[in-house]
């Protein structure tokens, strides 16, 4: 008597067909949202807030972020276009006639969902939090330095939330400022430098940029308080405003959200868990909902899973608001969502064999 594989030629077919439609999903929804925020991140660096050498880096680490908050619906729209497809073609009607069920479909796409669902928990619970905090220091290191940042020949430079104004008109090779003029504010008072020639330095009370052979001229003439003066060397310091770390709730270890008794923190918990299972429960009901109609094509099929992943995405940010301010209990959570689509895939499988077969297949088992 043969053996009957485990894995069949047609669930290698399916499950490929599917893995390469979900990674080009995700890919066209990741560009989309990377490249809006792609131009709010060159925005800062164009203001000097963050240094261009950080740019690539930020947006490689947020990247890994977004991406797998869109797994779920990645693979819910994957699995409604690939099985879509082959009702189309009429490859399900060829697999029908040969004996195969629905039950063959949910084993060809629990074999490429699971693996991923398997992934997305280490992804969402590690990698995301760590890519996050390491964000917010790169971006930290940046605003420690962004006085020093985008000083350039021929243009005038605001620093200090502009107290400070530079023009430069030349950088030497060695990185010495050449023909240096300078505007200053301090509480209050307008102030003007001119040199001709400076540089950065690092000194003990911080970073500061040194005139050499140049004049002050600060207050209004005839006033009491007005100073011009020349000087030989003059040292003006760049404030480093130390700017702390906002550390959301996206980059709190795992660990320690465990271990927290903070609402928000299980809502936040409870929101990394949602990705796994909803990569599971989102697959399983694409299933049955790719044959609801089979005559309008996969892009029709693709309309409603948008209408249903938008639905579900809602109640799963309305649940999150609700734990975190204690309006559900915290056992309930997230879970009354499954308990719904379950209820959901339950009801469309039984539509997809009809209700006269299965009444007829549960009393056939009892009477045997």
């Amino acid at each position: 008597m043969a053996r009957r594989r485990l894995i069949t030629v047609i669930d290698r077919l399916i499950a490929l067909d599917l893995l390469k439609t979900i990674i080009s999903v995700l890919v066209v929804i990741v560009a989309i949202l990377v490249s809006k925020k792609f131009i709010s991140i060159l925005g800062q660096a164009v203001k000097g807030q963050i240094s261009s050498d950080t740019v690539l880096t930020i947006m490689g680490l947020k990247t890994i972020s977004i991406a797998v908050s869109f797994l779920p619906v990645a693979v819910f729209v994957a699995v409604i276009m690939v099985l879509g497809r082959m009702y189309r073609d009429q490859e399900m009607s060829a697999l029908s006639s040969a004996g195969m069920g629905i039950g063959v479909l949910y084993r060809a796409v629990l074999l490429c969902v699971l693996p991923l669902s398997l992934a997305s928990s280490w992804w969402v619970m590690i990698t995301a939090p760590w890519a996050e905090v390491t964000i917010q220091q790169l971006i930290q290191e940046d605003s420690k330095s962004a006085d020093l940042r985008g000083v350039s020949a021929g243009r005038f430079s605001e620093y200090s939330q502009g107290d400070v104004v530079f023009y430069v008109q030349e950088i030497a090779a060695d990185g010495r400022l050449q023909n240096v003029f300078v505007h200053t504010m301090d509480h209050g008072t307008s102030g003007v430098i001119s040199a001709d020639s400076g540089e950065i330095r690092d000194l003990p009370g911080g970073r500061y940029i040194v005139l050499m052979h140049g004049e002050r001229i600060q207050g209004v003439p005839g006033e009491v308080n007005f100073i011009n003066e020349y000087f030989t060397e003059y040292a003006l310091r760049l404030e480093e405003k130390g700017i702390a770390v906002k550390q959301d709730r996206w980059s709190v270890p795992t660990s320690r959200l465990w271990q927290s008794d903070d609402l928000r923190d299980i809502a936040e918990l409870q929101r990394r868990l949602a990705i796994p299972l909803g990569i599971l429960v989102l697959s399983a009901l694409a299933v049955p909902l790719a044959q609801i109609s089979p005559r309008g094509g996969v892009y029709g099929n693709i309309l409603t899973a948008f209408g249903i992943y938008f639905c579900y995405a809602n109640l799963q940010k309305a649940t999150q608001s609700w734990v975190a301010n204690g309006d559900v209990p915290v056992g309930f959570g997230y879970f009354w969502i499954y308990g719904l689509m379950l209820l959901i895939i339950a009801l469309l499988v039984g539509k997809y064999y009809g209700g006269r077969w299965l009444f007829m297949h549960m009393t056939g088992r009892w009477s045997a």
